[in-house]
């Protein structure tokens, strides 16, 4: 259990479904004469009306419910930052969750959610906790949930949202009854698939308009946010943006590492011996990192000297890990324990509130809504697209195409 370190806008209404509707609204907003900021933002608001409505909060931002990380102090501060915090459950016991989702509602009146991982040996019980608390929407991780889960948790009148890892499994979901997904890529932090996020977002986004859905894995600037939602996503999801975040318990040296690393640092966990499925997870390298494939590789020795079982050695690679992340979280120790990050690290640059964090994320997606409208003035004032010199068809060694003469 973590330790325990001692209202939003008016949301417009949204639509049942992503028609031509938002679009069109959205582009009378960018190409509106004379329009300056406020129309900018305007246009943002309507792109992501959907997720806003869905989640009851101003920004359609969820934080990613990130183990130890994802406690009382964060998920409240992203929520009253107008954004929509998300507690990670984990391996929490019942009581353990009850008290955290309290201690929660007692620093923020604004709506928050609970990720439940789906093969926790109490998961009924952590139902009827959230159920008690009226928790009004409820992440669902870990595996694909059957339809009877997904409908115990709705007869309790929260809305459920499930990570959809393709198109046929978002569809399955959507039947199953599931309210929203999360389309989460392989640069996202922790245990990830094998798909990237724009690919991802490619393959469902064009595709399913019952329910909102919400792209997540690395992302960590406003463009990116609008690019989604200008494809259709209902929001975003974020994770490591916040785990450096001011508000975050997370000890002051797990904070550093992820400011010092490059997005290139966050790799996926390797697998030496394709008889010892590891689970692919993606974290920051460090020395626990190398010797963790070390020690993959002498457990197959001993394996195959007979010395262990295939079972006894799947337990051996399996357990290498436990208790890792909290080591890194709560001790600082980020050379042995687990520092698990998305490849969007490499843009934590430093320390930041969580509302610093939101408004440098929407800002960004209005300034690129602004440079659209500023393309659309030009070519609205320039109808004929025109070169800006004569075309010189000798090619440079090496280069294959046409490039531009003159002024």
């Amino acid at each position: 259990m973590p330790p325990v370190i001692t209202d939003h806008p008016a949301i417009p209404s949204a639509r049942t479904g992503r028609d031509s509707g938002f679009a069109a609204e959205a582009r009378e907003g960018v190409s509106a004469p004379g329009a300056g900021g406020a129309s900018a933002r305007r246009v943002l608001d309507l792109l992501w009306r959907r997720g806003r409505s869905f989640l009851g909060c101003e920004y359609a931002i969820l934080g990613g419910a990130m183990s130890w990380v994802s406690e009382r102090h964060l998920v409240s501060a992203i929520s009253n930052a107008g954004g929509f915090g998300v507690l990670a459950t984990g391996s929490m016991e019942p009581d353990q969750l009850d008290a955290e989702i309290a201690g929660t509602a007692a620093l923020t009146g604004a709506p928050f959610g609970v990720n439940l991982i789906i093969l926790h040996q109490q998961l009924d019980a952590l139902i009827d906790v959230c159920a008690a608390h009226r928790v009004s929407h409820v992440v669902l991780a870990g595996g694909i949930p059957g339809s009877a889960q997904i409908a115990r948790i709705k007869a309790t009148g929260a809305k459920v949202v499930c990570f959809a890892p393709s198109l046929i499994i978002a569809r399955k979901l959507i039947r199953s009854g599931a309210d929203a997904l999360i389309l989460e890529g392989m640069e996202a932090g922790g245990h990830i698939g094998p798909v990237s996020t724009s690919v991802l977002a490619q393959e469902i986004l064009p595709h399913l308009t019952e329910v909102p859905l919400f792209v997540a894995g690395g992302i960590g600037r406003g463009e990116a946010v609008l690019g989604y939602l200008d494809m259709g996503a209902a929001g975003v999801q974020l994770g490591t943006r916040f785990a450096c975040a001011t508000e975050s318990v997370a000890h002051p040296r797990f904070k550093q590492a992820f400011i010092r690393a490059g997005s290139r640092d966050a790799m996926a966990s390797v697998q030496v011996d394709q008889r010892f499925p590891v689970a692919p997870v993606r974290a920051l390298v460090n020395q626990a990192t190398q010797r963790f494939v070390e020690t993959q590789r002498e457990v197959v020795e001993r394996f195959n000297a007979g010395s262990l079982s295939q079972k006894e050695a799947q337990l051996e690679i399996e357990h290498f890990w436990s208790g890792a992340l909290r080591t890194a979280v709560f001790e600082g120790d980020i050379d042995n324990g687990s520092l698990m990050a998305g490849q969007s690290v490499g843009m934590v640059t430093g320390q930041q509130t969580v509302a610093e964090i939101i408004a440098e994320l929407a800002d960004q997606a209005i300034a690129g809504i602004e440079r659209r409208r500023a393309v659309e003035a030009e070519a609205a004032a320039d109808p004929e697209p025109r070169f800006g010199g004569a075309l010189d068809m000798t090619f440079p060694p090496g280069f294959g195409g046409p490039r531009e003469t003159g002024t």
